[in-house]
């Protein structure tokens, strides 16, 4: 890291408006973060002894932001959004007298590097200068200040488009508006800064200016990436940064060992770590707080948001938040795993099936068309197709236990709070409102009833008449109901 980082100054202030939204500009997600926390995350990769954020627009969306998730960063306020000048003058009024390196950088700059920012402070430290620019180089740089270097390399000025001549408009090294400062130097300008221009506002570039027009030296490095300069003021640049910067994650994944098979339909969120030999298949999102074991397989068509996947689980065209999935456990396809579900090693959560806040034991397995809430299953359990846990009675939410290696019958309604113990059974078609014990089968359901000949006398001439005659049924006197003597229609 360079040495005598004193502080690193974000600004994000503006208010963005060709972003056309309610929320702050810098608050757009970008790989599942906000801009502004690239900036600041890019920032603090130079281990300055001052990370300080200039907010202004919407900035108790952003404090309360910065409070909750960077607590370490301090912000100053600009009131009024007077000009980049303006802007530093307020953080260094926060901060109060420094000496050393000052940088400073801009929250809508998402694809800005910490090395290059680490490079930019070193090659000002080492050349000794009063300011070092970070400099781009564009095919097309129409809108852009102008770099114009001495026979040293230094540079002389900053030219505006609208005010280069020929030879300045054919320069291609422009500036991006990234600096690192002498402290002092800094200090001094800022204090100097004049409102005579068309906007009325202090620009940082005149700082440039003043130190040039003093004699001292001012520097310029090239970023090797100009894509790292650019920032986003409309929604058209924000999607297109948000594809490159995916495009970077997607490379360091591959490179890491993770094979990725379509690069064009899988995005991958900052901060999302996946291990060696896991295979992400096409249309797949791993988004902001996921980790992924080694050996895994994603995909295709699955979403993961802040989900845990164990070594060598399978995860096939499913949506799950908030979700553990364990070493060796397969989930989908067409799956559904909201907060709070946990699957054991082993574990099976199959086709249609939707579990929430709740735990799959060890080898348990919920085939499919099925929902499990607020439920705890054993180890070994199977949970037959079509069953449900009834965990909600309009008002309060209750649990349901199922032990070890127990058998949930197909079509089971189990209606909380209820426990069905180690080995218990329940029949296929129960709806258990009471505890299941060890070992014991539950049968809650009524006993089937046959009508002889129904058919033929409810439907006589249709074709259902015709068919049920044709395959032997005969005409019978249609039964009569009348009251049943208790206990003749209890289970067998």
């Amino acid at each position: 890291m360079p040495v005598g980082v004193t502080a690193v100054v974000v600004l994000a202030a503006g208010a963005g408006t060709r972003m056309k939204s309610s929320l702050p500009k810098v608050m757009h997600p970008i790989a599942g973060r906000p801009l502004l926390w690239h900036a600041l995350t890019t920032a603090n990769g130079l281990a300055p002894d001052h990370l300080i954020a200039v907010i202004g627009h919407g900035r108790d969306v952003v404090s309360e932001y910065l409070h909750a998730e960077l607590p370490g960063v301090r912000t100053a306020i600009q009131d009024e959004q007077l000009g980049t000048g303006h802007a530093v003058a307020c953080a260094l009024e926060a901060l109060g007298p420094l000496t050393g390196t000052v940088v400073v950088t801009y929250g809508d700059v998402p694809l800005l590097r910490p090395e290059t920012l680490a490079a930019l402070a070193q090659a000002h430290s080492d050349d000794g200068n009063a300011v070092t620019i970070l400099t781009a180089e564009l095919a097309d740089p129409s809108g852009y200040g102008r770099i114009v270097r001495g026979a040293g390399g230094q540079v002389d000025s900053i030219v505006e488009h609208k005010d280069a001549d020929p030879a300045q408009l054919a320069i291609t090294e422009v500036n991006s508006g990234v600096y690192a400062f002498d402290a002092a130097v800094l200090a001094d300008a800022l204090s100097r800064l004049t409102v005579a221009n068309s906007q009325g506002e202090r620009y940082l570039t005149d700082v440039v200016g003043i130190a040039r027009g003093e004699g001292r030296p001012v520097g310029a490095l090239l970023a090797r990436d100009p894509a790292e300069t650019e920032g986003v003021n409309d929604r058209v640049q924000l999607a297109a940064m948000t594809r490159i910067l995916n495009a970077r994650l997607i490379r360091a994944a591959q490179l890491s060992g993770v094979t990725i098979a379509d690069p064009n339909t899988t995005w991958l969120h900052a901060g999302v770590t996946v291990g060696p030999d896991t295979e992400i298949r096409r249309n797949s999102s791993l988004e902001a707080g996921t980790v992924v074991g080694n050996g895994a397989v994603i995909g295709p068509d699955t979403t993961l948001i802040d989900c845990r996947v164990g070594d060598g689980a399978t995860v096939i065209r499913t949506h799950a938040h908030g979700a553990t999935i364990g070493a060796g456990a397969s989930v989908g396809p067409f799956s559904y795993l909201r907060p709070g579900a946990v699957l054991a090693e082993g574990a099976k959560v199959g086709a249609y099936v939707e579990v929430k806040n709740s735990t799959i034991g060890a080898g348990a397995k919920v085939p499919h068309l099925s929902y499990v809430g607020d439920s705890t299953i054993g180890a070994g359990t199977n949970f037959g197709a079509g069953s449900i846990t009834a965990n909600y009675d309009g008002v309060d939410k209750f649990g349901t236990v199922i032990g070890e290696h127990a058998f949930i019958g197909t079509n089971t309604t189990l209606i909380a709070p209820v426990t069905v113990a180690d080995g218990g059974y329940t029949a296929a078609g129960s709806t258990i409102t009471g505890d299941v014990a060890a070992g014991d089968l539950a049968i809650a359901r009524a006993r089937q009833t046959s009508i002889p000949g129904w058919v033929l006398n409810k439907h006589p001439g249709s074709a259902i008449d015709a068919a049920a005659r044709a395959a032997g049924a005969v005409p019978t006197t249609p039964l009569t109901f009348s009251a049943v003597e208790p206990g003749k229609d209890s289970p067998a």
